[in-house]
């Protein structure tokens, strides 16, 4: 929901800097996508007084003009002077004042103003009409402003249009914050301050027209439709709307198209009901009335809407059609492109509805045509507010549109809004939150929000509230409740131990350890994020995981976006996301980690399985280089040292990494991948993501991943580990170096030198590899050891180490296959 500041300014008074609101509907539950500033796009969009006009010496329908912009005039040379433009409008004179874009505007498209050549003439700038500027569909001409008009002002400054819009994410639950007047409603209760909404009125209706006269409405089923009126203005002129009109729409995200489509528009907008316009000459006529008829569609049913596309429609959607017969629009949704409003109407049958959000929310998702009126609808409209909206957009067709208004309306009503009756507590309300609200801040907290309170005998009795019936998520005492602590503020409450008998509190083992996980990874440079446990039902083929490997997927039967249907089953395509959406914003280093629940469905079974897991990416270099110091790529031995550090602090033992096999990790590079395994167990992978799976998340940079299962990894988790003395005996080192085949991996070999060593053995390390076909031969590689021998109750002799070497030498040689390098 787009909300002007400039609009919510005439009905409730808000803070002078729109940051202060920003902040108290993040304190209160609102979440705001971006704050942005309308007119910004109109930079170098300047006031103007047209010189000279004489003719292009190459075109016939082409004006070259002088105009002056006051201060920002400037010639060819320098010196200030008028700007030389090229013109092919028609409707100007000299002498007229007119918009100007300069050399460098960027306008409502993204075109950008360049200095050009028109016909071999220099042109500096261009005059604007009102659909290059995106304030409506007139491209007839340039815009004339009146004479008095200054010169050289920024244009948002003298049409004073400079609003700052914010845009707040609604959730589904709070259908009343989809329009202004409930945003009103919500600021007035979240800064303590009286909503003053003024509505407009007709001001005249016809007494020798009837509405009813004219048109009549039947519902054939009052589950699909639960109420439905209709109104008709006759001798409406269509034309631009006023300018004020196609401030607010544009501000509401919106381009004005002509003032019977802006004020349906603008009143949707103001009230969250959404309306339709119907060209009443455009359907047909008996017994000297229209005959309306909402029913069910018919299967294989058609119709054209005003996206100019033919739909296909289903029982399970909701028309309006002409007389029962065809239809002439999709209820809620869409109008049908046979009645819609064009420049020879002169009658409008007015539309002010309520639809079954269910059939409304089917109907979008199956035809993919999403609508700010189906938007609304999905959510639930107010249905006791459909006449009121319905005078309110009469009215404005009056003012705007030069019509008059027939008398009454036709209002078929077969189930009306019933507001729900809730008492409330208030001990209730603070043994719950765990605050000291007092009872008259729940009275006048609820009072803004357009609740009626009755309130009782003190302080503890209980509340008799009725709630309005534009707030559908108000059924319940805990509902109020909710309501109440928000705007009271969640962050003002203390933290307390929940009280219980013989109960220390505390985290568990378990608790605690995981606690650990988070610790030791960030201590390790990752920062920790939260992706959705919705995926995409394809985001697995993309990663290129194969289809006997993914599991039974959980579905979700009502997904709110199409590409969040079913719970996900890895971690790793929301962190690569995450990396995407970082490398699209100018983040080259990127380490992220996440702990999760991933689902897995059964065939015969309801409850899914929820295992943990921990995964981190990588991205980049550790961090920007300096100048005294510089940074490597991040690679698969980065990840790994990560993947080791955590394993040291929760105290695995016997931890080894095994070669990955291509084939069951084909998300992973060949050769760039192991196997994490900790006292025989699989604990997970790492290793470098392959390039086409990065390229399916739009990735271009290398990345590695790992991914460990954390319900492994607690069971392998110690407390402590095993108590070793300090050694005070010295120890011998003696270095091994092994010709081997190039398929053996050194964590094969230092296994068996291991194995071989026996006790004495109290370490092993690798410190050299080399490769040479002429000195070590083809297909082989010498790795270079350093063995370490220490005895616990003496120190060893030369010949003890020597006996003991050469029996490692031996077994260790023929365990594989290779020779001691000379």
């Amino acid at each position: 929901m787009r909300v002007s500041y400039e609009w919510l300014k005439t009905m409730v008074d808000v803070p002078d800097d729109p940051k202060d609101l920003v902040a108290e509907f993040v304190r209160t539950g609102t979440e705001v996508e971006s704050v942005e500033r309308v007119g910004a796009d109109l930079a170098n969009v300047v006031t103007a007084r047209v010189v000279s006009k004489e003719r292009h010496p190459d075109s016939d329908h082409m004006w070259l003009c002088k105009v002056d912009v006051g201060e920002r005039n400037l010639g060819a040379d320098g010196v200030p002077e008028p700007l030389q433009i090229v013109c092919g409008a028609q409707n100007f004179e000299a002498g007229d004042h007119i918009v100007t874009a300069l050399v460098g505007a960027v306008l409502p498209g993204g075109v950008k103003i360049k200095k050009s050549k028109l016909r071999g003439v220099e042109s500096f700038g261009m005059n604007c009409s009102e659909r290059e500027l995106g304030m409506g569909n007139d491209h007839d001409g340039i815009i004339i402003l009146p004479k008095d008009a200054p010169v050289g002002m920024d244009y948002t400054d003298y049409l004073g249009s400079s609003d700052t819009v914010i845009d707040c994410e609604i959730t589904p639950n709070r259908p009343d914050c989809l329009s202004m007047v409930g945003m009103a409603t919500e600021v007035a209760a979240v800064l303590d301050e009286d909503a003053h909404v003024e509505l407009p009125r007709i001001a005249h209706e016809d007494p020798s027209v009837r509405t009813a006269d004219l048109v009549d409405v039947t519902i054939d089923d009052a589950s699909l439709c639960q109420r439905y009126t209709a109104r008709v203005v006759r001798g409406v002129k269509i034309g631009p709307s006023p300018e004020w009109l196609a401030r607010r729409v544009i501000a509401a995200g919106s381009r004005p198209i002509n003032n019977v489509v802006d004020v349906t528009n603008y009143v949707m907008y103001l009230t969250g009901q959404p309306l339709h316009a119907f060209d009443l000459r455009k359907l047909s006529e008996r017994d000297g009335r229209r005959h309306v008829v909402v029913r069910a569609a018919h299967e294989g049913e058609h119709v054209t809407t005003l996206d100019g596309k033919d739909r296909t429609l289903t029982p399970d959607m909701v028309v309006i059609t002409d007389d029962g017969g065809a239809p002439v629009a999709l209820a809620g949704v869409m109008g049908g492109l046979d009645s819609e409003i064009d420049e020879g109407t002169v009658d409008v049958l007015l539309e002010s509805a309520v639809f079954e959000p269910g059939h409304i929310s089917r109907t979008s998702r199956n035809l993919d045509l999403m609508s700010e009126a189906s938007i609304r609808y999905e959510r639930q409209v107010d249905a006791a507010g459909c006449a009121t909206v319905s005078d309110v957009a009469a009215a404005l067709f009056e003012q705007c549109c030069g019509a008059t208004v027939c008398e009454g309306m036709v209002d078929e009503y077969p189930v009306p809004a019933v507001p729900a009756r809730v008492s409330l507590r208030p001990d209730r309300v603070r043994a719950l939150s765990g605050a000291p609200i007092e009872t008259s801040f729940m009275v006048g907290r609820l009072r803004r929000l357009g609740c009626e309170v009755a309130e009782g005998a003190d302080e503890h009795a209980a509340l008799e509230v009725v709630a309005p019936t534009s707030r559908p998520d108000l059924t319940r005492e805990c509902d109020l409740v909710e309501e109440v602590l928000r705007l009271w503020g969640e962050g003002d409450v203390e933290p307390t131990l929940p009280a219980a008998r013989n109960h220390a509190g505390g985290l568990t083992v378990e608790q605690q350890r995981l606690r650990l996980v988070g610790r030791t990874l960030r201590a390790a440079g990752l920062s920790e994020t939260m992706t959705y446990n919705f995926a995409d039902p394809r985001d697995l083929e993309r990663l290129g995981v194969p289809d006997e490997g993914r599991g039974v997927p959980v579905k979700i039967m009502h997904p709110l976006v199409a590409d969040q249907g079913e719970m996900r089953r890895d971690l790793l395509p929301g962190l690569l996301r995450s990396v995407a959406y970082n490398l699209d914003h100018g983040v080259g280093n990127v380490h992220l980690y996440e702990v999760g629940r991933l689902f897995f469905g059964h065939e015969h079974r309801s409850q899914p399985d929820e295992p943990t897991y921990v995964a981190g990416v990588m991205c980049g270099a550790w961090d920007d280089d300096q100048w005294n110091r510089k940074f490597g790529r991040l690679d698969f031995f980065d990840a790994k040292g990560v993947v080791e550090t955590l394993l040291e602090a929760l105290r695995l033992t016997k931890v080894r990494f095994r070669v990955a096999d291509a084939k069951a990790y084909p998300w992973l590079q060949p050769g760039q991948a192991a196997e994490v395994l900790a006292n025989g167990a699989l604990l997970g992978w790492v290793g470098n993501v392959h390039p086409m799976s990065l390229k399916a998340f739009d990735i271009d940079e290398p990345v590695v991943a790992f991914e460990l299962s954390v319900d492994a990894l607690l069971r392998k988790a110690r407390r402590e580990l095993p108590y070793q003395d300090v050694p005070t005996l010295p120890g011998v080192s003696v270095d091994l170096a092994l010709v081997v085949d190039e398929s053996m991996t050194a964590e094969q070999v230092m296994q068996r030198i291991r194995s071989a060593g026996g006790k004495l053995l109290s370490s092993v390390r690798l410190f050299d590899v080399y490769r040479d076909p002429a000195r070590v031969g083809e297909g082989k590689k010498s790795m270079a050891f350093s063995l370490e021998y220490r005895a616990a109750d003496h120190t060893l002799t030369s010949e003890e180490v020597e006996k003991a070497h050469d029996k490692l030498v031996q077994k260790v040689m023929k365990s594989t296959g290779g020779e001691v390098r000379g």
